[in-house]
This record gives structure tokens, sequence and C-alpha cells, in this order.
């Protein structure tokens, strides 16, 4: 890129001062857009000021206006200091109530930067269009911090590209007008603390027409099979779409490439745009290319090199591309085993290599590595969409990357990968399903399957052909931030979960796999990160993320390992390592990285459990490995993981994998084994086949159907743990007051991981909230968020308390967070319920801690993070549906039992496991004496193999004990039953529910 700089000392600065402002006879002069002398406040929009942003509250840097004699312009500078883990920086927006900057007479934006000589780089950004700052399109470029002192940096507008991995309101026009300009940005390095100074930031020079027209083509890459002919469109645009003043011409020529002039027909000569022709006007180039007689040949590329003057030239020379032919791995009626091992035997290391690399998307920009790398992979990581975040925008920009891949030798497909964890959770507009909490807390392993069926069709129908779910950890703590990604505390629970796999992916075999409504589903994080210690992370300010999990041998494979072998046996097609450490209690290892744990992945899951599919690492996990760079390369792939996602250093992970190798410190038969793996699942997927987007379906992404499914499931994850004087169900005759931080949230019921990583409170994404979902039951509703309104003449009140999004480690216990109610809602809590009968429905990712106000509250619901559909938890609380969820983890009293588990030793909590009171249906009479019976038939039904039956009856006599009071002889083994419920052993849950109805 460009730039032009003054290096300035202190001593020097007045006297060179003057030749920074040098400037033409005929440029403008410049303008300044912030000075740091006072004149623009620290403000947060819609006013004209200076504002901090960051993914959590540690990220925002802090600011000031700070005097200094060595200022570049007047007297003060901009200064701040930072420590950013997520993202941060620093804007400034215009005020939305003035009209737009216009800079389009300006050749560029510059500005003094007080440099560290850190060698990060800086990220400059700026609004461009729309309603004001906050609603505009964002365009960005970045400079390194390698000098100390001050220097000016200038940036031309030309460089500045499309924000591609975010945009606040989808985009615009996607054209750098520059005739309304909102503002600027700075996004901060990460990873370290640091400071910085800035001052005096101004437009500069002349525009003309060379900077503001420019001359594009309709693609980078051409595929063709040979004998056909590809026809490449070139156009010419301005920003702001005036016609060309001047004359722009555009010479053309076929040179350089693979491919030969025996396999196509050179191309030669040029043509003029007149001055005058409207911005966006195309001519057409055609390349014929020539069947020649060679039975099977790889891919060959043409260049098309494109000379421009009066114009910007495109940033890349377009590429014609004859198909690879005749080459054995490309015949789909061959067997995978064999198509693998043919493309196998023909690539090299760095091809081999580069299938083992996954990139994010916001770093491959229009994805030029993808051919350069020989990238095997990208992902969206959380928050990471096209523009405008849309089905149709989704598939386009995946078609686009796949269509990069056909460039390189062998046209291997990329496999492209997003966490859909509860439905396609990133798209605006899916079916966003109950967190896995909510799902585990049904009971119901079909209605997983079906909740999973639905969001690999949606998923896929967006170009999407893998899945980063679902995860299988066991929560132990719900400390955790992650505790609402995981089913429960019981394996067993787990394992009767993972239907969702078969609804994924569909048969066992990945038959299905290459359907345009299945995709590939990914077991994690293995393993044993739902075990993590609390106190134990060493993550920036984590408290139990990403921590230490100690077990013995047995306790690691009855409580953690369990999921996986049951994941292998479903046929599950990768499996992501956890970020935490394991502690093998006397393996003498002591804690040691799961991404570097070959014992764990070579040695149990690979040849144990016999898992054939690939192993993906997290976002940067090798890097947590104790070392430096090569190590964590060396280690983790010959640990067994065999494809690393390196979203921002795939280059310097590619490079490092490929000396690996070569200095022997990585077997070639271990990459052998790590790409066949990987090709093997791309072909079981189709796409050597079908690589682009089949978007039949996306006509029923966010349909009826699919959210009738995630309707259900929120209906049956609700669960009422008390009913006093049978308050719920609701009638539609009552009069209702509802209060509550989240009854009218869509952010807050969905939680983390929706349409960001974090989540978000407030509108974000189309759905029915509890309180629109009530709305449609209750003629006579009054809704006051902080029951702040007359509490006076109404039969019944609905507090939805709870918390709000959170992803991670971020939501950690000690992260920021707590389990307490906050006081809002403890205070709605009060009124309400101090001044009628009350139920209270808590909205939240784990149990929170409610054993002060249990006495006051006559109903309590846990209704977890319901998703979109808020129609479900009102199905349940007008009787609609019955409650019928049960506890997927332990109810605490306080935080003080933490970890608190079925199972344990000591148990005395506030509900037990398996917990979950039932209305619309008649319990049965007798007694001890029924439940003697039950146990006798559920003994019969067990030797039957009569599964539906056997859980049948302890669910009989579950209503039965369910009547008794909750004390800690109780609860051990009332939550036992329902372990034992889970493993078929039915005679023996109701002999242990008999114990509790005795010990009552």
């Amino acid at each position: 890129m460009r730039r032009t700089a003054l290096l300035v000392s202190a001593a020097l600065l007045t006297s060179l001062l003057p030749l920074a402002v040098a400037r033409a006879a005929d440029d403008p002069p410049p303008v300044a857009v912030d000075r740091f002398e006072g004149e623009v406040p620290f403000a947060s929009p819609p006013e004209n000021g200076i504002f901090t942003w960051g993914s959590d509250t540690d990220d925002p840097p802090t600011l000031r206006l700070s005097p200094r004699d060595d200022a570049p312009e007047g007297d003060q500078v901009l200064t701040g200091s930072y420590d950013i883990s997520g993202y941060g920086g620093f804007t400034h927006d215009f005020a939305f109530a003035e009209p737009a900057h216009d800079w389009s007479a300006h050749q560029g934006i510059r500005f003094w930067w007080e440099g560290q000589n850190n060698g990060k780089k800086v990220a400059f950004e700026l609004k461009d269009g729309g309603a004001n700052g906050e609603a505009s399109e964002l365009w960005t470029t970045s400079f390194t911090d390698d000098f100390s002192g001050w220097k000016q940096i200038e940036i031309p507008f030309t460089d500045f590209a499309y924000r591609t991995d975010y945009q606040p309101v989808g985009g615009i026009d996607h054209v750098l007008g520059l005739t309304e300009m909102w503002g600027y940005g700075v996004t901060l390095p990460v990873g370290a603390p640091g400071r910085f100074a800035m001052d005096g930031v101004e437009l500069y020079g002349k525009a003309d027409q060379s900077l503001r027209a420019a001359v594009t083509t309709d693609s980078a890459v051409y595929p063709v099979t040979q004998g056909r002919t590809a026809t490449v469109e070139v156009t010419v645009a301005t920003t702001g779409s005036a016609p060309i003043d001047e004359p722009v011409t555009v010479a053309y020529e076929t040179a350089g490439g693979t491919a030969s002039d025996a396999d196509y027909m050179p191309l030669k000569g040029e043509f003029t745009f007149p001055a005058g022709t409207a911005s966006g006007t195309t001519r057409t180039l055609q390349v014929v290319t020539r069947k020649d007689r060679t039975a099977s040949e790889t891919a060959e590329t043409i260049p098309l090199k494109l000379t421009v003057t009066g114009a910007k030239a495109p940033a890349e020379t377009p590429q014609v591309v004859i198909d690879a032919h005749g080459l054995p791995y490309l015949n789909s009626k061959l067997p995978v085993k064999k198509r693998v091992a043919d493309l196998l035997s023909r690539m090299s290391l760095a091809e081999k290599t580069g299938q083992m690399t996954q990139a994010e998307r916001g770093a491959v920009g229009t994805g030029a590595d993808i051919a350069a790398d020989d990238l095997g992979s990208l992902l969206s990581g959380g928050g990471s969409t096209p523009t405008p975040n849309t089905a149709e925008a989704w598939a386009k920009m995946i078609d686009s990357f796949q269509l990069r891949a056909q460039a390189t030798r062998f046209q291997i497909p990329i496999v492209y990968g997003v966490d859909a964890v509860h439905g396609h959770n990133n798209l605006v507009g899916a079916t966003v399903m109950p967190h896995n909490i909510g799902i585990g807390a049904t009971r119901n392993p079909g209605l997983a399957q079906r909740t999973g069926a639905v969001t690999a069709a949606e998923v896929r129908a967006t170009g999407i052909p893998w899945d980063f779910a679902p995860c299988l950890c066991v929560t132990r703590d719900e400390r955790w931030g992650r505790s609402y990604e995981s089913f429960g505390e019981d394996p067993a629970l787990v394992e009767s979960m993972e239907t969702v796999v078969q609804g994924l992916q569909g048969a066992r075999d990945g038959r299905d796999l290459k359907d345009d409504d299945r995709v590939l589903a990914t077991a994690k994080h293995f393993v044993g990160d739902g075990g993590t210690a609390y106190g134990s992370s060493t993550t920036g300010t984590y408290t139990i993320d990403q921590g230490v999990t100690t077990a013995t041998r047995a306790q690691l494979e009855a409580i953690h390992l369990a999921p996986y072998k049951s994941a292998v046996d479903r046929g599950v097609g990768t499996v992501m390592p956890s970020y935490s450490s394991l502690d093998v209690v006397g393996d003498g290892l002591g804690p040691v990285r799961m991404h570097a744990r070959a014992d764990m992945i070579n040695g149990v899951l690979k040849k144990k459990l016999g898992f054939d599919g690939f192993v993906i690492s997290d976002w940067n996990g090798i890097d947590q490995i104790p070392g430096d760079y090569a190590s964590d390369v060396r280690t983790s792939v010959n640990a067994g993981v065999d494809m690393v996602m390196a979203p921002y250093a795939y280059k310097d992970f590619h490079a490092a994998l490929v000396q690996e190798v070569r200095a022997g410190r990585v077997s070639e038969k271990r990459i052998d084994d790590a790409v066949s793996r990987i090709l093997t699942q791309k072909f079981r997927l189709g796409l050597f086949e079908k690589p682009y987007a089949d978007a039949s379906g996306a006509s029923k992404i966010g349909s009826a159907g699919h959210r009738a499914v995630a309707r259900q499931a929120a209906a049956e994850s609700q669960v009422l743990l008390k009913n006093l004087g049978s308050v719920l169900p609701l009638r539609k005759s009552q009069r209702v007051y509802v209060a509550g931080s989240n009854a009218d949230d869509i952010g807050n019921q969905s939680g983390g991981w929706t349409v960001t990583w974090q989540g978000a409170s407030g509108d974000i994404t189309p759905g029915t909230t509890i309180l629109e979902a009530m709305r449609g039951n209750s003629a006579r509703l009054t809704y006051s968020k902080d029951a702040s309104e007359p509490l006076t003449g109404y039969d019944v009140g609905v507090v939805v308390v709870g918390e709000t999004p959170y992803a991670e480690g971020v939501g950690d216990v000690g992260n920021g967070h707590d389990l307490e109610l906050s006081a809002a809602d403890r205070a709605a809590v009060d009124k309400v319920c101090a001044a009628m009968k009350c139920a209270v429905l808590i909205v939240s990712g784990r149990p929170q801690l409610i054993g002060d106000r249990l006495g006051e509250i006559d109903a309590l619901v846990a209704s977890w993070l319901p998703g979109t559909e808020g129609d479900g938890v009102a199905d349940v609380l007008y009787g609609k549906r019955a409650f019928t969820g049960r506890l997927p983890v332990t109810w605490p009293k306080s935080e003080a039992q933490l970890p608190i588990n079925v199972g344990d030793a000591a148990y005395d909590p506030q509900f037990p496991y398996g917990w979950g009171l039932t209305t619309l249906t008649k319990v049965p009479e007798g007694g001890a004496a029924t439940l003697v019976a039950l146990g006798a038939a559920a003994r019969a039904a067990e030797r039957a193999g009569a599964d539906d039956r056997g859980r049948a009856l302890v669910g009989q006599a579950r209503l039965i004990v369910q009547r008794k009071g909750i004390t800690a002889a109780f609860a051990k083994p009332f939550a036992d039953a329902d372990h034992l419920l889970l493993t078929g052993h039915y005679g023996e849950a109701v002999r242990k529910l008999t114990e509790a109805y005795r010990a009552a």
C-alpha cells in the first residue's frame, strides 16, 4: 500500500512541520477532521463525539486529551492505553442530526501516530453512506506500528477495502462514494497491553479520475470445460457513480499460466471506454479453449492480463481455468477409498498441508489465498457474516470461495464450517432452537434429532456443509460460562441426546451427507471441558473455562469419555479438542493441553474408539500449547489433530507445518493420514460433484414448519420447579400482570451464540418474545418491565427474569458474572409477588440462586434459553401443552455448594437433578403400595426389553414421589433414579424413587 510519512523528533518538529503540510499548487487545502484540542468531545452517538468500544468490559481502551510539548498540531494529542483480549478501539462519529460530510474532493486521509515499534497492525476504518455513523458502510485498511516517535500516516482512499467480516446494516452499495461520510474508527492490536498517541486527522490532496475510477471484472476465476469458451466481463465504475471525465483504455493479453497455446486461442488487444461513459458500463472478452488428445489432466490456468490507463486496474489478474478431467479421483462411481488414494498420490507436500489448514473468512478477503495456499477449509467465527446477513448472501459468499478453489491443480473444494449450535444461529431470520441445556431438559431424543435436522437443512441451504456441533460436554459446575452448551451434568443424559448427530448427518455410514439437507457434525470439545475446576483457568480473566480437569482414568471414562464413544458409534464426522487441560491422576504427566494429548486423540479417540473422521482444532487452539509456534504445530499434528483452525495465522501455520515435515519432525505418514481423513469427508459430502450451494431449501429457513419444531422444543424444555396452589397453567380469562427484564427481549431469551458470538440483548433477529406469545393467549394483560405500573386488580403476576447473553469464558462466574438475579429483577419479583399470586420464569443458561425468595414465589419455572419461539413457553403457561421438562442439572441452594451433581455423596440441593412437576396429568393414587406395584412392573418391563413401558412406569412413580417435600435424604435417591432411568434400569429407578418417598 502507498504510504508517505515523516519521522519527526521533538527537537526538529517545529522546523519540519511545514513539510508535512506541503501540497501541490492545485490541491485543495487540507480539511481538519480532528485536531484533539477539545473541539470534539468524548461523547456517544447520536452526538458528535469520540467514543470507545470493545468485545467485553475490559476491552475498550482508555482515552484522554493530553498536553504535549511535542504535539505535531496544537497543544494536545489524543492518548490512550489498552489491553484487549477480543476486540476494541475508538470511533469518531459525526452528529446524526447534521448532514454527512463530503470528502470526495480529496485524495485521502492522514494523521499523526506516535509509533511504539511493536510490529502490530492497527486497523483504520471509514464510515460511508447510510443514515448515520452507526448505520453506514464500513471500509477498512491498516498500517503497521514498526517505527518509533511521531509519523504522519497518509492513506489514499483507494487503499480502503470494503469490510467483509462485519457491516452494521448489511452493507449498502459496496461503493466508497465519499460524498456522505460519517467519520472514522481505529481498531487497536490485541493480545498484549499497549499505548498510543494520535494527532491531526485531516483530509489531504486532490482527487483525480485515476483515484476514483476503477476497472473490474465480474469474477477472478472462470472455470471452463476444455473446448468451451470463457466469457469475461470488464466494467468501469467510479466512486459516486459519476460518468468518467477522461477516456479509460484497457489493454488485454492472455499470457503465462500453466496452460499452453495448444490449450487455447491466444487473445490480445485493446479497447477504450470514452470520456462520458456511464459508471457500470461493461465490455466482454472471450477466451476460447481447445480440446486436446490427453485423456486426463489436472486443471490449467490462463491468466488474462489487463493493463489499464486512466483508472485503477483490477486488484488481481483474472484467470480462466480449464477444468481437470479424466482423473480417477473425479470419478464419482469409484469407492471413496480409491478416490482418496488416487488424489493423495498426486498431491505435493504444500497441497497436502494446505488441506490441513483452516482460515477465517474475514482473513482471506475475497479469497485469493485459497488457491495461493491450497487452503482446505474456511470458517465463520461467531458473528462473522456476509453482508447483508441473508441466506442468499451466505450462499453467494461461499460460492465465491469455492470458485477460488477451482483455480488449483486438483480443484479440491473447500469445506466451510460454522458454529450452528442452536439452529443456524449466525443467520438473521433463521430458526433459533433452545440451547442444549433446554434440549436436555426435554428428555426427548426424537425431538433432539428433529432440531438437528432443521438446523442441518437451514445451514446446508446457505452453502455450508459443516457444523461445529454438537457440544458433548458434561457440565459439572454451573459457574462455567459454557454450561448452556451442555445437555446436562449426567453423561447418560448427554448420550441420550446424541440423536442430534443423526439429525445433522443422517445415516451413521455417511451416505446421506451429500444430500441438500445434511451437514457434517462435530463432537466437541474432546475431552473433559465440562469438568474444569473453578479457578484453574489461565486464559485472560476467565475463571473456569479453558481450565484444568483433574480425574482418575475411571472417572474420565465414566463421565467425560462416554458421550464420545456414543458419537463415534453414531458416525460423527469430525471431533474438536478442548482448549482445556487434562490431568489424569497417576499418569505422571500433570495438566496437559488437550490439543497436545496424543494419548487421548491418537490413542483413545482414533485407536481405542475407532474414530475414522478427522480432528479439527479449536480457534487458535494450538497456540495455547507451551513452546514456540513450530513446537505448537508439530506437537498438535503429531498428537492427532488433522486440521488446524488458524483463523488469521493460516499462512504461518501452513509454512511451519511444511518446514516441520521437511525437517523430519512430523512424518509424511502422519500428513497422509490427516489428509486422507479430510478428503474422505469431502467426498462423502459430495463436494467434488456439487461444490456450490444448493439453495433449493432456502425458502424453508425460518419457515412455519421449522419454527414449529423449535416451538415444541421450547415448550418441552420448560421445567416447572414449584406450583403452589396450581397457579399454572394460566387461564385466558385471568387478569395477568407481566414484569421482568426478560419478558420482552428476543436477544436475552436466545442467549449467546445468536447472530454474534456473545449474543446481545434486544431485537436482534425475528422471533416471538415470551410477552408477545402471552398476549396472544390473554385477553387481559398488562406489562411493566420494572413493575412500576399499579399492582392492584390482577389475578396473577408473571415475572420473567434471568441472565443477559454471554458465551464461553466471558460468562464465567467471577468474570463479571454471578448466579444471582440482578437488583432490578429482584425488585420486580419482590413487588409482584408481594401484591398477588405469582409465577416466576427464569430465562438463563444455568440455575440462578433464588433460595431466599422461594417462599414468596407461588410458581417457579426454569425456562433456560428457549430461542426465538416464545410461543412454546406460552403453550405450557396457558395449558396448551403440559409441563413435562426435567432438570438436566442440579439446582443449588447456594454458590458454596458448587460443584454439585447427581451421584455426589453429599447432596442437598434446592431442586434435585431430574426434578420437574407436571401439569394436565393425573397422579396415580395409592402412595407406597402403588410404588411397590410399579416397581414390580418396571422390573418385568426391563427383563422383556420393553423400554417404552419401562420409562412410562418410572414416570408414573415420579408423579407420586414429587408430591413430597425435598430434603437431603429425599434428593439423593430421587436424582439417582433419573440416572438409572436413562441407563435402562427401570426397576432400580422405581426402587430409588420409593426410597426417596419414604425418606421425605
